[in-house]
């Protein structure tokens, strides 16, 4: 798990890519007759900002439902931080330190910002129920800090100002930066972010693009999926392409960007 706790700590920007935390080992999913993905390997380095792009239906959701345990893959292995994630469920996979946002924002429209946020800190909140019920000092001091660290976050994101909002009530833009920091109050070690950008004006666009760098800068690993070819090529230390459920290229982005094969698959077709 990531050694940050919350924004702003002395944790030193992550600028230097070290050893693999992450590990995709040949990893092939079916459905049915359907191949979702076929045979993918990559490797994600600690202090990384990873990007997958490629056209839709490539396999890119799936590989991450993969990661956070929402499918089984049919063969092959993933391994973070040294541990096996095989047949973990969700819960226990996030407990390890991994944590995603979603394509579609998932908030729980009549609670509050705030609460949302801290949604995000369940598997923090280890109390016994009779604890909870009873109020007791142990549990009362927790929900404290639970909550300095959600509104801590909640300014990290720029939305201070919109704490007791009602989540239902925000724009398209300030939910995706709420789910930012529901997952990073999560303390995360490695943060998978499905498409952030998409369905933003410009203005959030160079907001989210900036944040997604604040927060790796925090020490946290970021793989994210996009489909803004600029925004990859501007963020990430590493891209990779996949096309048809297959593992197309890999490499630095002016790298993957030159790419004849990745030309033709996906920077040539129109951007959706």
């Amino acid at each position: 798990m990531s050694p940050v706790t919350t924004p702003g700590s002395a944790a030193e920007p992550s600028a230097t890519v070290t050893a693999s935390m992450l590990e995709v080992r040949d990893v092939t999913l079916n459905f049915g007759g359907v191949m979702a993905l076929s045979e993918i390997s990559l490797s994600v380095a600690g202090g990384a900002l990873q990007a997958i792009i490629g056209p839709n239906g490539a396999g890119k959701t799936s590989l991450f439902n993969c990661l956070t345990g929402y499918y089984r893959p049919s063969s092959g292995s993933i391994i973070y931080g040294g541990t096996v994630l095989d047949g973990l469920a969700p819960p226990d996979i996030a407990a390890l330190g991994i944590r995603r946002t979603f394509q579609n924002i998932r908030v729980f429209p009549r609670m509050t910002v705030q609460e949302n946020v801290l949604a995000g800190a369940h598997l923090r909140a280890v109390a016994g129920l009779p604890a909870i019920l009873a109020g007791s000092p142990g549990w009362r001091r927790t929900e404290r800090l639970l909550r300095d660290d959600a509104d801590r976050w909640i300014e990290f994101v720029g939305l201070a100002d919109q704490r007791r909002r009602t989540a239902g009530d925000l724009a398209y833009g300030m939910r995706k930066r709420m789910e930012i920091a529901r997952a990073m109050i999560g303390q995360p070690g490695l943060l998978l972010l499905d498409e952030p950008a998409a369905g933003v004006s410009s203005v959030e666009r160079e907001a989210l693009s900036d944040l997604i760098a604040r927060v790796h800068a925090q020490g946290v690993g970021v793989v994210m999926i996009e489909h803004d070819v600029e925004l990859v090529m501007n963020l990430a230390t590493n891209v990779c392409v996949l096309d048809g459920g297959r593992l197309l290229a890999s490499g630095p982005p002016e790298a993957v960007r030159s790419n004849p094969d990745v030309i033709r698959a996906y920077m040539g077709r129109r951007r959706k």
